[in-house]
């Protein structure tokens, strides 16, 4: 019998693919599913984005292989908008590798720096994705505690404590998912000067910082961050374009030769048109931003109700894509919650403990919903509520 590689068994299918095929189940059965647990937006790019696709698609030459480190205009747009959204300067053609999505950049990072046995520092509660990566390359995960009561931040006082010989990476990730915690600045240059003092790189994930957050930033503003640092980001939530997978990776020009060296052994290139439209996205001014953070503040007012109607606790100044609520001593754990919900309501909405044993005790609403079928959720909610208390 043929088996797999050992690097199979080291990582579960993902949590949200086995949701999925349980949620097209029950829709097959004729029960209308809800689904307010993916982080995917509903609302379309810019029409010139969309325009530019179609337009550049047309053409004869743009539909062979690409350069690996993408085409040098989106490389200048994106050091553009580095510099004109965190004030971060950024040398276009040695310090920014374009990826198919910042997901992609988690994978090539780790390939690029990590050995077998190396050691990896991943918040808890973080995103699966980066222990599921480093368990993919055969290194440790290493679990750093996040805690309500320190605002969701990394207490480096007490990770310095432990023997961090061994640890080559450290994952971040503010505007932080899943708990909407925006970054603090005094802390990220806290993080910037852990990393220097142990030799350790700091890789900050960052595709939330113009969703619902006042003030956008980058962990390269900090003086002195390139020395150590890699930030990720990508165009999936600040301009609708999850499925068009654009993404990049900035750092020095060490790091991304590094990089380049993975990826350019793992793909050929992104498709050039997707590439000059990711060019007109990025040129997207104050208005685009407004008017998406306009809608997604009147959709984050009705999952506030429906926190509300469930009897959960939040903070009302959170960042990002989501909202994150502690659910009510009633219920065992955020899990228990969610399949009461899915089962009685036909609502899916996401259990923490997905991100780590530190998020047991919440559940995660996304805003990808329209207004009106956030409302439909919340009617749905508040019968089931309201049928409880009666019974």
């Amino acid at each position: 019998m043929i088996k797999p590689a050992d690097r199979v068994n080291s990582v579960q299918e993902y949590y949200f693919s086995v949701k999925l095929k349980q949620i097209e189940q029950m829709r097959s059965e004729g029960k209308d599913v809800i689904n307010l647990g993916i982080g995917s937006p509903d609302r379309m790019p810019g029409p010139e984005v969309i325009s530019t696709l179609s337009r550049v698609s047309a053409k004869e030459d743009v539909h062979g292989y690409q350069s690996y480190l993408g085409i040098p205009a989106l490389r200048q747009a994106f050091a553009l908008w580095y510099q004109r959204s965190y004030g971060v300067e950024l040398d276009p053609a040695s310090e920014i590798i374009t990826l198919m999505g910042s997901k992609e950049g988690i994978m090539h990072v780790s390939m690029a720096f990590l050995n077998p046995g190396d050691e990896v520092l991943i918040p808890n509660p973080g995103y699966p994705t980066y222990k599921a990566v480093t368990n993919l390359v055969g290194a440790k995960a290493r679990t750093y505690t996040l805690n309500e009561s320190n605002g969701w931040q990394p207490d480096l006082s007490v990770i310095e404590k432990e023997d961090l010989s061994k640890v080559k990476l450290m994952w971040i990730n503010y505007p932080h998912m899943p708990t909407g915690a925006a970054a603090d600045m005094d802390v990220m240059k806290q993080i910037i000067a852990f990393g220097k003092k142990h030799n350790i790189v700091i890789c900050n994930d960052n595709p939330y910082s113009f969703v619902l957050n006042p003030k956008p930033s980058s962990l390269l503003s900090v003086e002195g961050a390139k020395d150590i640092a890699i930030e990720l980001n990508s165009l999936s939530k600040s301009h609708n374009m999850a499925g068009w997978r654009i993404g990049m990776a900035a750092s020095n020009s060490k790091f991304i030769s590094y990089i380049l060296r993975v990826k350019s052994n793992m793909d050929s290139g992104m498709y050039r048109p997707l590439q000059e439209a990711a060019v007109k996205a990025l040129e997207a001014g104050a208005d685009w931003y407004k008017a998406l953070n306009t809608e997604y503040a009147e959709r984050r007012h009705l999952v506030f109700d429906l926190m509300d109607a469930l009897g959960c606790s939040y903070n009302k100044k959170q960042v990002g894509l989501f909202v994150w609520g502690r659910i009510p001593s009633e219920y065992s754990d955020g899990q228990e919650l969610s399949d009461l919900l899915l089962e009685k309501a036909n609502v899916f909405i996401t259990p923490g403990f997905i991100f780590g044993d530190s998020g047991e005790q919440y559940i995660r609403v996304s805003l990808c919903s329209t207004k009106k079928i956030l409302a439909e959720s919340l009617n749905r909610v508040n019968r089931i509520v309201n049928k409880t208390i009666s019974n």
